[in-house]
């Protein structure tokens, strides 16, 4: 049976609706092309989710699905060509994206082995060790963990526990767990699968503590058997993701050579003296790291496409399904009604926003490491983008997800139908890769930083008044973070100008104009501390909820940005209508979830602020008709899709339904209704 709502791509646009084709060209971005291939690929049912299969069954089918993907030359994409990759950041990370729509497991453990594992090798490490173990990683001859997160320390990746002292006398490194607290946990390959890993741990010579590098550590032997001194425990079931074995790796005096610390950043002379090319251990640090942030790219682009298939099934569903009887004599269907287009249709919005904010991401992800653009100040900002940008994805993801299921009742708790499923596996986006809060308090951080610094040596006046400068276009493309400084209005030129409306400038006006006062406010209340580190603390952690309030506003507002940059290409008229309704229900929805806030600060009156959500269920209503080419224009087929309920049958029940009351109708037959009888007896 097809899907009368998962059409081609290809087809024209009738007048007044949207040119689907442009806009799923719009949506897939940059890397449009891998995406397709990525896709085309798993149309094949050997890399869908088996929801038959027990935990370990589960992992077996998925790593039989890692070793399709290498016989389909589809992990190389990042690789050096030397090795048979493609050098292409941006298309690697698109690709592996793609996955999760197949399982989400598939795409995590995929990106386990070589996004991290591999990524670490390929990012920390130098020549030699390319060589040696690129090519049996890219292969999957050698399946890894990545050896960061300690029960005891998770996003706190600094305090590390785990230990590895230089003994000049054998030239090896001994990596020593010295505590339970320091055990490696929720690694993926580490239960089961794993034969070696990149262990992130203090690096210790002559006495000295150089903070925490990365070393390749075998964990097997060519038997198969854990080396002496390994330690690994199995996770077991956890609440999503079953078909990776994730576990524990612990570490009893294990000795390597010197020469698996990989290197790039920090090495160790055969008598133990430690050089590094940075001179900074903070900046060491925040370097090492930042060559890995593509985990956080991938999740939060993963969790904006597992957003839009959940959406795909519900308003699919919701097209289709009717319930109560209307005006009209025939029952109504779903997303006729007000409350579901209100459930629905803002989440559709902010789905696309966080699309087009992932393309302009991954733009700046893949200037980075293509070297097109790697300087520390791009490397700073596209970790601060990270930050800013993953937890809000993978947040929506779950919220979305959860109300989709709840839109289409009891069929949407039925795992064929997709939803629990996604719901379950995309949980733990919101806390691995970075704890959603911790990122967001990074993202703060850096917007008081760059506040401090556009106001030094001015007086408290200037601190009263400063704007955001540059546009999202800027920072997604080498200018650096959003810089404060330039005023553009005093506090009440926003509550007299959105009196004339609620159009794109008020909007931008508006979300911009809270991070602006947000990010102040929390500043005037640190700045009494000055140098006192003590008080500093006791204010910061006074704040910390607000600025992690305005580190969420900050990246709304470029996802915002950004929706609106990608309207302004569109030519076709009413494409870019329909298109600036979804871009208003999205900048509308974000200030209607603030309006206490607007109101308390006096940027809205009461009656304007009342036309907020007054002017979003207009909205909801001119977008109902378009609302199945918006989803279909995320260009899914009925192979990514597979949920009964999105594939046609239910618009079969209800025409079935229909045509048997017809014909009964229509027969003479029909018995009267008792409602009926009173009625004409009266």
């Amino acid at each position: 049976m097809v899907d009368a709502a998962v059409q081609s791509t290809s087809v024209a646009h009738t007048e007044g609706g949207i040119d689907v084709s442009r806009v799923n060209e719009l949506l897939l971005g940059t890397w449009a092309d891998t995406r397709r291939t990525s896709r085309e690929l798993i149309k094949d049912s050997a890399f869908w989710r088996d929801d038959s299969l027990g935990m370990d069954e589960h992992r077996e089918r998925v790593l039989s699905q890692l070793h399709l993907l290498v016989q389909n030359n589809a992990v190389h994409r990042a690789f050096p060509k030397a090795f048979g990759g493609e050098e292409d950041n941006g298309a690697n990370v698109a690709g592996f994206e793609e996955l999760v729509v197949a399982d989400p497991s598939l795409q995590i453990k995929a990106g386990v082995q070589w996004g991290l594992f591999g990524s670490a090798v390929l990012q920390l490490g130098t020549a030699e060790h390319h060589e040696k173990w690129l090519p049996g990683i890219m292969n999957l001859d050698i399946p890894g963990a990545f050896a960061m997160t300690e029960i005891g320390h998770g996003s706190d990746v600094a305090a590390l526990g785990t230990t590895a002292t230089y003994d000049p006398d054998t030239e090896e490194f001994v990596i020593n767990t010295p505590f339970r607290a320091a055990t490696k946990e929720y690694l993926g390959n580490a239960g089961l699968h794993g034969v070696a890993a990149t262990v992130f741990a203090q690096l210790i010579t002559n006495g000295v503590n150089h903070g925490v590098h990365c070393f390749y550590v075998p964990l097997r032997d060519d038997d198969g058997n854990d080396l002496p001194g390994i330690g690994r425990e199995d996770d077991g079931l956890k609440g999503g993701l079953n078909g990776i074995d994730n576990g524990r790796l612990s570490f009893e005096h294990i000795r390597v050579p010197r020469t698996n610390l990989l290197n790039k950043y920090g090495d160790v002379a055969v008598d133990g003296t430690y050089t590094s090319p940075i001179d900074s251990p903070g900046r060491r640090f925040f370097t090492m790291l930042g060559t890995l942030v593509q985990g956080r790219v991938s999740l939060d682009g993963a969790a904006s496409w597992a957003s839009a298939l959940g959406l795909h099934i519900a308003i699919t569903y919701g097209t289709q399904r009717r319930q109560f009887d209307g005006a009209n004599g025939q029952e109504t269907v779903l997303l006729d009604y007000a409350k579901h287009q209100r459930r629905l249709l803002p989440r559709l919005a902010t789905t696309y926003a966080h699309l087009f904010a992932h393309d302009e991401f991954l733009q700046k992800f893949d200037g980075v490491f293509s070297g097109r653009t790697d300087t520390p100040d791009d490397r700073e900002d596209l970790e601060t983008l990270a930050a800013a940008l993953k937890p809000l994805s993978t947040w929506h993801a779950l919220d979305t997800l959860q109300e989709a299921r709840e839109a289409c009742g009891g069929a949407g708790f039925m795992f064929e139908n997709r939803l629990v499923g996604l719901r379950q596996d995309l949980d733990v986006y919101a806390t691995f890769e970075g704890d959603n809060n911790i990122l967001l308090q990074l993202v703060g951080k850096r917007l008081l930083t760059d506040f401090a610094k556009q106001f030094q040596g001015k007086d408290a006046a200037a601190l009263a008044k400063f704007a955001v400068g540059q546009t999202a276009g800027k920072v997604f493309h080498g200018a650096g973070l959003r810089q404060f400084g330039q005023s553009v209005a005093d506090l009440g030129s926003t509550a007299r100008s959105v009196e004339y409306g609620l159009r794109e400038e008020q909007q931008h006006e508006l979300l911009t104009d809270r991070v602006q006062q947000m990010v102040a406010d929390i500043a005037g209340r640190m700045r009494p501390a000055g140098k006192d580190k003590v008080l500093g603390e006791k204010l910061f952690n006074e704040n910390q909820s607000e600025l992690i309030e305005a580190a969420r506003a900050h990246g709304e507002l470029l996802e915002w940005e950004a929706f609106t940059d990608a309207v302004h290409t569109v030519e076709d008229e009413s494409t870019a209508q329909v298109l600036t309704w979804l871009r208003d229900l999205f900048g509308l929805h974000l200030i209607e979830k603030h309006l206490a806030w607007y109101l308390i600060n006096g940027r809205l009156s009461a009656q304007r602020a009342a036309s907020v959500s007054r002017y979003i269920d207009r909205l909801c209503a001119r977008l109902r008709p378009h609302a199945l080419d918006l989803v279909n224009a995320f260009g899914y087929e009925p192979e990514h899709v597979r949920a009964t309920i999105a594939s046609g049958i239910e618009q079969q029940r209800q025409d079935d339904a229909r045509a048997y009351f017809a014909e009964l109708e229509a027969s003479g037959n029909a018995p009267i209704s008792e409602k009926a009888l009173k009625k004409k007896s009266r």
